[in-house]
């Protein structure tokens, strides 16, 4: 029987405290290369504060991150940045430089400056028109910031991308066409993607595997299929009660129509 490969992402026992209130309370965890995972949960559970200890936006209080079998705590925080794709629903994108340069910045940094050529790719890639490259990033909308803001994490071709609830500011139609873009993206390049969101029904239609957080501790690991077919527990099912019970009403209300 040949022996699973190691986790391209690995939590081992972390654990994060803010005086005495543990955000994250001892978590192990594995993500192998090309997963597609949604941490999920209510506010306060954790799940952001996790994803920040992968690019040391958050240093653990206990235990460890590995990225490709390497503990990020090994290299300064600036170089593991730069290798790890990040998209925050805050967007982040410089108001005084154009669009070229927001998405150019991170290869720049590197010292292999992105080209008009690639730009104008990285914009088809998230589907906005390459004339927006000399637009100033403060006129767009927010729609165009955030595909902006996701042209810009991919810019340095990295192999991780992280996405703290990207899609919470913007419009139902937008969020859900710019998350069926971004799991598109993620088979196309080849990513291994982890998504933060509140939103159940998004993890469910977008993630292969879906995490669950309560209180600092991961209580839940399945599938989307697993999840809606009941599994997953107590906690993860009254998430997924919230699209459930929304589709059952939307449905009854086309029937009485």
């Amino acid at each position: 029987m040949t022996a699973a490969p190691d986790p391209f992402l690995h939590f081992e026992d972390v654990r994060k405290s803010y005086g005495g209130a543990q955000a994250v309370r001892g978590v192990t965890l594995g993500i192998p290369r090309g997963s597609f995972v949604a941490l999920v949960g209510t506010s306060g559970s954790g799940k952001s504060t996790l994803l920040k200890m992968v690019n040391r936006l958050v240093e653990p209080t206990a235990g460890r991150v590995l990225l490709d079998g390497r503990d990020v705590a090994e290299a300064p925080a600036i170089l593991l940045r730069r290798r790890i794709g990040y998209v925050f629903q805050g967007i982040g994108l410089f108001p005084h430089m154009s669009v070229a340069e927001n998405i150019g910045i991170g290869p720049r940094i590197l010292g292999r400056p992105a080209s008009p050529d690639r730009i104008a790719e990285l914009l088809r890639l998230v589907e906005l028109d390459e004339a927006l490259a000399g637009r100033m990033a403060d006129a767009l909308s927010g729609g165009q910031r955030q595909r902006v803001g996701v042209a810009r994490a991919l810019a340095a071709e990295p192999h991780l991308l992280l996405m703290d609830e990207p899609f919470g500011a913007l419009d139902p139609v937008t969020r859900d066409s710019l998350g069926r873009k971004v799991r598109a993206l993620h088979g196309e390049l080849g990513l291994t993607t982890v998504l933060v969101t509140h939103d159940m029904a998004e993890a469910l239609l977008l993630a292969d595997r879906v995490l669950v957080m309560q209180g600092g501790l991961l209580v839940a690991d399945e599938t989307p299929a697993a999840l809606l077919a009941g599994a997953g527990g107590e906690a993860a099912q009254a998430l997924v009660a919230v699209p459930r019970e929304q589709a059952r009403e939307l449905a009854a209300r086309t029937s009485a129509l």
